[in-house]
């Protein structure tokens, strides 16, 4: 294995000598060279090779700048895993535009303040996905957003209406034009990324094309990528894990990406099985479906070299049942967040499944990308007192910091919010609570904004959870923070029992009570259907709207029984 790994890596190396600074849109040009007949983005309806996606970006930038977009302007892209969108992202960049992601779960009032926060000079919106019509929806709430007449939106000086059953018409109607001598240089911003929100109002991170480049090749290069890869994945390419870890990783290695529209467990099997993936990725609650699903039908998945699931907490024994159920030798996990671009710290090729199951792995390796001086890694960190502020001895668990070049410019016209993110000498707070292992391995307990303060003691919500889906009948936990008359706060918990688990409260209660002190005990638990949980896009268990939902029950101190399957005990703990 390790020397299977070395290989691959040396090849990534040996495309790549030096670290060469470039727009994302001159590297689509640099690896014409090498790549232009492979495909880069595959469906079943219809696949594009690096030539096509340059081809049509090279068409769209022309018309972007036909239509007055300029280099520093904003272009907010609603769209879904359209393989076109792949090939929008690189026409804006080829324009020197900024790309806005914005999440295509938005209801219009989100997607008004995202343009607003944004300052949007022009959105590529598709028709409709599913049963929502965006069109007539931002038609009827967002009046005159085609034409830059809309007065919520003073800055949006123009639409397009993207209709996937109809793609010629939306290339038929964009104007002639020619493509601007010059993009955008590699430091200028490429994308603004709106953090998921699952504590609060999402923010909208700045990410520089060297951001971005640096995070592809740092995530081809530390998990081995093989020349080819396939990754097949329903993550939205408005988020990190599949703009980054998917596309712009495998484009490193000549690789293509095979986008689903939606996720469905059976859907993304049969695709790795149809497409010959060799890339499996997905946050752990579209994992554990995806296992559930290969129990119930076979599946022909022997092209399948690696799985990578992360983002969210994962019950240890999942990890063994993905290896066991995958047939795959290479299981990823990992971390990272918007701010610092894409993934900082993940698992190696060959990490033993403790290693994936107990930590996040080790800082992101990335050769010639990396920090010079630090052997090749893509970023360093110290702890903090989340507290204080001050700085802990290495190895002392706490607040993680970073800084490195994937360290992104900070939040869109938020100066007060970037100046709280930022620490003297360049290094990001991360909000997460954790430790490196001797080994090197990072440890998370947390993150600090989650944190509360029961009878004086500060609880970490993920100690609790992690030792929660220990036991046989959960397979998720979430603990929050809760006001209390008597102590301040104290924990309550939402679980998500498995299939047939007939586990009460109580009995988890009693079971949890001998490992752990009183003040981390929960006052309430409620028992909560996996479908039934708040989440993001991208998959994240929304905990403000746990908080929500937690307040809510509360205050009607009533249960749900005959009202819908989530079922609501309470036990108070003295």
């Amino acid at each position: 294995m390790e020397q299977q790994v070395e290989a691959r890596r040396q090849a990534i190396s040996g495309r790549h000598p030096i670290w060469e600074e470039m727009s994302l849109d001159s590297y689509l040009t640099h690896i014409q060279t090498d790549f232009a007949g492979r495909p880069l983005v595959i469906t079943d309806s219809e696949a594009l090779t690096y030539a096509d996606v340059q081809a049509q970006s090279v068409r769209i930038a022309a018309a972007l700048n036909a239509m007055g977009v300029k280099p520093g302007d904003r272009v907010g892209v609603l769209m879904a895993n359209y393989p076109v969108t792949v090939s929008l992202l690189f026409g804006i960049w080829r324009c020197g535009g900024v790309a806005v992601a914005i999440n295509t779960l938005y209801n219009v009032a989100d997607l008004e303040y995202v343009l607003r926060e944004s300052g949007s000079s022009l959105l590529i919106s598709m028709s409709g996905f599913g049963s929502r019509r965006f069109d007539q929806d931002l038609d009827q709430h967002l009046a005159g957003w085609r034409e830059g007449r809309c007065e919520a939106l003073p800055e949006l000086k123009r639409g397009l209406v993207y209709d996937a059953a109809s793609p010629h018409v939306f290339f038929d109607a964009l104007p002639d034009g020619t493509v601007p001598a010059s993009s955008a240089a590699p430091h200028d911003p490429a994308v603004i990324m709106f953090t998921s929100g699952t504590t609060g109002s999402p923010k909208g991170v700045v990410q520089t094309h060297d951001n971005l480049l640096r995070a592809a090749y740092a995530g081809a290069h530390h998990q081995a990528f093989e020349d080819g890869r396939r990754a097949v994945f329903s993550l939205p390419l408005y988020h990190g894990f599949g703009l980054v870890v998917g596309l712009l990783s495998g484009m490193i290695v000549g690789g293509a990406v095979i986008p689903l529209l939606r996720f469905n467990p059976h859907d993304l099997l049969a695709a790795t099985e149809r497409h010959r993936a060799t890339y499996l990725m997905g946050v752990p609650t579209m994992t554990i479906a995806m296992m559930e699903q290969a129990k119930l039908q076979t599946y022909n998945l022997s092209s399948l070299r690696a799985v990578h699931s992360a983002a969210a907490p994962t019950p240890s024994w999942v990890w063994r049942e993905i290896q066991q159920t995958f047939g795959c030798e290479e299981i990823f996990t990992s971390y990272g967040q918007t701010e610092v671009t894409a993934t900082i710290v993940c698992t190696q090729p060959g990490d033993p499944i403790e290693i994936v199951a107990e930590t996040q792995g080790c800082i992101v390796q990335a050769g010639v990308a990396g920090i010079p001086g630090q052997d090749g890694r893509i970023c360093e960190f110290k702890t903090i007192n989340p507290e204080t502020g001050e700085d802990l001895p290495a190895g002392s668990p706490g607040e993680l910091c970073t800084r490195g070049p994937m360290n992104s410019l900070g939040y869109f016209r938020r100066p007060d919010e970037t100046a709280k993110l930022f620490l003297p000498g360049g290094w990001i707070r991360t909000g997460d609570l954790g430790q490196f292992r001797p080994d090197g391995n990072l440890f998370l307990t947390g993150r600090s904004k989650e944190l509360y303060k029961s009878r004086g003691e500060l609880v970490s919500p993920k100690e609790l959870e992690q030792l929660v889906t220990t036991h046989p009948s959960v397979v998720h936990a979430f603990f929050i923070g809760m006001p209390d008359d008597r102590w301040g706060e104290t924990g309550c918990a939402w679980i998500v029992p498995t299939e047939k688990a007939t586990v009460s409260e109580a009995e988890l209660l009693d079971w949890l009570a001998p490992q752990v002190p009183g003040y981390k005990m929960p006052r309430n638990i409620w028992f909560i259907r996996e479908a039934e949980l708040p989440k993001t896009g991208t998959g994240k268990v929304q905990k403000n709207m746990l908080k929500e939902m937690a307040t809510a029950l509360l205050e009607a101190d009533t249960g749900l029984a005959g009202e819908s399957d989530v079922k609501m005990t309470e036990r108070s703990r003295q």
